[in-house]
C-alpha cells in the first residue's frame, strides 16, 4: 500500500521580488526542481531542490536528467522505510546532493500523510516554533540601513547581513545599521569575499565599534581550512563554516582540525541524512549549529522548518528565501512575524 510506484521531476522559476546581491553574485531568479513521490495507494509527498552551481556545482539540467534513474533507484520502496530509501539516495551527496535532499523529503511528506503526523514530529517534535531572521543583501549604505530598519521594526530581532565586497565600506555599513537597529542581532555573511587578513580586520573593527554580531559567516573560501581555524582564534565573533561544510564528513574535518564554531546546514547541501549527522557531531563536540538556504519557495523552506523544529538542534535560523520570491505560499508552516509554525 505505501510503496514508491513513481516519482517526477518540475523545473519552477520564481522571480526575486528584487535583484539578490551576495558578494560576487546577482541573482534575479530561482530555478527549483518540484519532486513528487507517488505511493501505490494515490499519497503525494512533494520536495524541492534549490541547486546551486557556486556552492554544489549543480545545474537545473543535469538535474533534471536525473528523474528515470532515481525512480529506478526508489520504486518499491516502502515510505515506512524510509531510512532504506536515505541510505540508497547517499549516492548523490557529491553530484546532486539538491535532488537528494528533495527526494529524502518527499519520502517523508508521504510517510506524514499515511501516518497523519507532521514532518516534524516523525523527526523528534522538539520545537513546535522557531525563529527565522531576515537577509538584507548588499546594496549602497543608504539602502541597507534603511532596509535594515524597517525589518527590524517589523519584528525581526536577528539580521543577516551580506557583506563582502570592500572592507572600508562594510564596516561603515554594519556601523550605520547597528546604529539605526539598536538591540538587533548580525548574522554577517562575507561568502568567501575576503581574505584571511581582511576577515580579522572586519571582525577586531567591528567588535571596536560594538556592533552586536552573533556568528562570522564563511568569510574565506571554502577550501582554506588553515585560514579558517588561524580566523577563528583571532576574531571576538564565532566564525561559521557555509560553502566549507556540505556533507558530514567535511564537518567532521572542520571540527577536527579546530576551525570553527558553528557550522550551517543547508539541506540543499547535505540532504536530511547527512544534516542528521551533523546534528549528533555537533552536539558531541559542543559546536554550534544554524540553518539556512539556497533559493527555495515555500515549498523549499518547509522541509527545513520541519527539519529544524523536530531537532530543535539550531541557535540560528535563517529560513527567508520564500520571503524574497514572487510565489503562492504552499507550504507546511505557518509564518507569524519572524516565527514559523510547522503543521500537517
Amino acid at each position: 500500500m505505501h510503496e514508491i510506484v513513481n516519482v517526477t521531476f518540475e523545473l519552477k522559476t520564481y522571480e526575486y521580488v528584487e535583484p539578490f546581491r551576495i558578494a560576487n553574485n546577482v541573482e534575479d531568479k530561482a530555478h527549483n526542481v518540484e519532486v513528487k513521490v507517488y505511493l501505490k495507494d494515490g499519497t503525494v509527498g512533494i520536495g524541492e531542490a534549490s541547486p546551486s552551481y557556486r556552492v554544489n556545482g549543480e545545474r537545473v539540467s543535469a538535474l533534471l536528467a536525473l528523474e528515470d534513474d532515481v525512480k529506478e533507484m526508489i520504486s518499491g520502496e516502502d515510505v515506512k522505510n524510509y531510512r532504506r530509501i536515505f541510505n540508497i539516495m547517499d549516492g548523490l551527496s557529491r553530484t546532486a546532493p539538491s535532488v537528494k535532499a528533495a527526494v529524502q523529503y518527499a519520502t517523508l511528506d508521504a510517510l506524514s500523510a499515511v501516518w497523519d503526523t507532521p514532518v516534524y514530529q516523525i523527526l523528534g517534535g522538539h520545537k513546535d516554533r522557531i525563529h527565522t531572521d531576515k537577509t538584507i543583501g548588499i546594496d549602497t549604505l543608504k539602502v541597507m540601513v534603511e532596509k535594515a530598519r524597517k525589518t527590524f521594526e517589523e519584528g525581526f530581532k536577528t539580521l543577516k547581513i551580506k557583506i563582502g565586497e570592500n572592507l572600508k565600506e562594510d564596516i561603515e555599513k554594519m556601523v550605520a545599521i547597528s546604529e539605526a537597529t539598536p538591540g538587533a542581532s548580525y548574522i554577517v555573511d562575507a561568502n568567501q569575499g575576503y581574505t584571511t587578513k581582511t576577515a580579522v580586520q572586519f571582525a577586531q573593527e567591528a567588535y571596536k565599534q560594538n556592533v552586536n554580531v552573533v556568528v562570522f559567516e564563511q568569510p574565506i573560501m571554502w577550501n582554506d581550512h588553515d585560514g579558517l581555524k588561524i580566523l577563528r582564534y583571532a576574531s571576538p565573533f564565532p566564525i561559521a563554516a557555509d560553502e566549507s561544510a556540505k556533507t558530514r564528513h567535511d564537518v567532521y574535518d572542520l571540527i577536527r582540525n579546530e576551525c570553527v564554531d558553528f557550522v550551517n546546514i543547508k539541506l540543499m547541501k547535505s540532504g536530511l541524512s547527512d544534516a542528521l549527522s551533523i546534528v549528533e557531531l555537533a552536539k558531541t563536540t559542543n559546536i554550534g549549529l544554524m540553518i539556512g538556504c539556497m533559493g527555495e519557495s515555500s515549498v523549499g523552506i518547509n522541509q527545513s522548518v520541519h527539519f529544524a523544529a523536530g531537532t530543535g538542534a539550531f541557535s540560528y535560523h535563517d529560513l527567508d528565501s520564500h520571503m524574497m520570491l514572487k510565489e503562492n505560499f504552499r507550504g507546511k508552516f505557518k509564518q507569524e512575524r519572524d516565527s514559523l509554525i510547522p503543521t500537517l
